[in-house]
């Protein structure tokens, strides 16, 4: 409930049985995902051009040309959207809707990049989302091959996700925030993720340069004291490639996430882990007795094991100032 499937055609690489391009392209074999915001302005662009025309089509946005929108065009659409919604934030006298000059330039397209690979990186699932949607794998599956930010190359999104991690380090900052406020810890990397979150910055925003991008190579790959939260597994991961037991490549900075086993020497709990591996296995049962019963004896085989670690992590764990 509550999702929305977006089918689009794409015409990149797409060929008939004989190696020729088709012009007229394909659907998409996989759907986009998108929430009610996204449907509701596609549904506005739907009013805007023909049956059958693209969405983006210049001829019914500028009246002119043919084709679709390009940068360019974008880029004027953005500023005068932003010229239109001053306009009746004044008139409605909305003084905390008004969007003000940037200091750095006119907002175009490009420079929401950035902004929606931190923000899609970092919901639930979301890895998996950029890999279906932008056509990478990052950590997800530990692929760093791709060229460009459509080719799937090194220098595409890649980048970009390096950037920010390195810059927000917001799983560091999380936990020393949770430690902060009385939370204990466990697992055996504690001591690792303790150092990680007492010398971690607190992101608060700033310009990237290209030349950062070495900087934010660097900084992931500092073996053993660079974290990862995983919200699957329920715990953080202060990453060591030697100790991991997810096998990750010998170059690896990151873990392999939809990989992680339980005895890693690089896990690491918190009370707010504790409490979620105690709400998850509710779940399960509940699942469980609306289901085979070969699949449910699964089910509740996991719901133990997740109440097990929360255990463990009670008897265990301890505050930070005790472990220093």
């Amino acid at each position: 409930m509550g999702r929305h499937l977006i089918r689009a055609r794409h015409f990149k690489n797409v060929t008939d049985t004989d190696g020729h391009h088709v012009s007229a392209g394909e659907i998409c074999n996989v759907p986009w995902v998108a929430i009610a915001p996204v449907v509701n302005a596609i549904r506005v662009l739907e009013q805007m051009v023909p049956d059958g025309e693209h969405l983006f089509a210049a001829t019914h946005h500028f009246g002119k040309d043919t084709g679709v929108l390009q940068a360019g065009g974008l880029n004027l659409r953005i500023k005068d959207f932003i010229t239109w919604a001053n306009r009746e934030a004044a008139a409605r006298d909305l003084t905390g809707q008004h969007i003000p000059d940037d200091p750095h330039g006119p907002m175009q397209a490009g420079r929401f990049r950035r902004t929606l690979a931190w923000h899609i990186a970092r919901r639930p699932g979301g890895l998996v989302a950029l890999a279906i949607q932008y056509g990478h794998m990052r950590t997800v599956l530990d692929a760093r091959t791709s060229s460009r930010y459509g080719t799937r190359s090194r220098g595409g999104i890649h980048t970009v996700l390096d950037v920010e991690t390195a810059l927000a380090a917001d799983t560091a900052a999380r936990l020393r925030d949770r430690l902060a406020a009385g939370e204990h810890i466990s697992g055996p990397a504690t001591q690792r993720a303790l150092t990680a979150a007492a010398h971690v910055p607190r992101f608060e925003g700033r310009i990237v340069p290209r030349t950062f991008v070495n900087k934010a190579r660097a900084y992931l790959a500092r073996d053993g004291i660079v974290l990862f939260d995983n919200p699957d597994a329920l715990l953080i991961c202060a990453f060591k490639r030697d100790s991991a037991l997810c096998e990750p490549d010998p170059d690896a900075n990151a873990p392999r996430q939809y990989d992680c086993r339980p005895g890693c020497a690089n896990t690491v709990r918190t009370d707010t882990h504790a409490r979620l591996l105690r709400a998850r296995p509710d779940e399960l049962d509940h699942l469980a007795d609306r289901l085979p019963p070969p699949v449910g004896r699964r089910l509740r085989t996991n719901a133990g094991r997740l109440r097990a670690a929360a255990g463990t992590h009670d008897s265990t764990s301890q505050t930070a100032e005790a472990l220093r």
